[in-house]
């Protein structure tokens, strides 16, 4: 729906994405599309104990199962992209686990379908490891913690395989752009679009040259349960 708090569909589409909400076994929000009024939550996401009440209305309102709010900046952690999930309890009580990775000085272009298409996979495989493939939704039971939840299992492998090839394609970047071309021929605005276009070009994701990275992902970034 949007990012960097800025909507990218009409205000009044808003509503719809709240009410297919019921029908969804698992919701990716980044943390602009989570929270704030007449978003998703109604919840300003401006602490920990703040981002608990967003999940627990996510669940407990939407009845959604599994969700996960990527993109986070929490206080604290200038230097951290944090991501938070939760599987619901049966009475659909939120148990939260986050993970921190290093923040990478790059823009780049494809990551939310990039993070979207591996939790697919990975949630997929968690859960049949686990024996859950004939659960309704997936839910595991009670007994088990945030950490060792099947989402949060799959979350550790999709963020190290996101963190690998996004390190090495700002490499491959920097590499790039230092190679451009002289455009001391084009003047003014052309000349910022040129360099635009080719600077985003250049970011985007590469996940051909890096798939020993989707398909064998060293995890080095933990899942922990999250404290207020």
């Amino acid at each position: 729906m949007g990012d960097e708090g800025k909507l990218y569909v009409n205000e009044d589409v808003v509503p719809a994405y709240k009410g297919m909400l019921h029908m969804a076994d698992m919701i990716l929000p980044n943390q602009f599309e989570a929270e704030g009024l007449r978003m998703l939550s109604d919840v300003k996401i401006d602490s920990v104990e703040a981002l608990k009440s967003a999940f627990t209305i996510l669940h407990a309102k939407y009845f959604v199962p599994h969700i996960i709010v990527t993109s986070l900046r929490l206080p604290g952690t200038p230097k951290s992209l944090v991501v938070v999930g939760s599987t619901a309890r049966s009475d659909y009580s939120p148990r939260l686990f986050r993970i921190d990775v290093p923040a990478i000085d790059c823009f780049f272009s494809g990551t939310g379908d990039m993070f979207a298409a591996l939790t697919v996979v990975r949630f997929r495989e968690a859960i049949a490891a686990g024996g859950l493939c004939n659960t309704q939704s997936w839910v595991s039971g009670d007994e088990v913690d945030a950490v060792r939840l099947p989402l949060a299992k799959a979350t550790e492998k999709v963020l190290a395989s996101m963190h690998a090839v996004l390190v090495k394609t700002k490499e491959a970047r920097d590499k790039q752009l230092a190679l451009i071309e002289d455009l001391s021929g084009v003047k003014g605005s052309e000349r910022e679009k040129v360099l635009h276009l080719r600077r985003t070009k250049a970011a985007e994701v590469q996940l051909v040259r890096n798939m020993r990275d989707l398909r064998e992902p060293n995890v080095k970034y933990f899942a922990h349960a999250l404290e207020g």
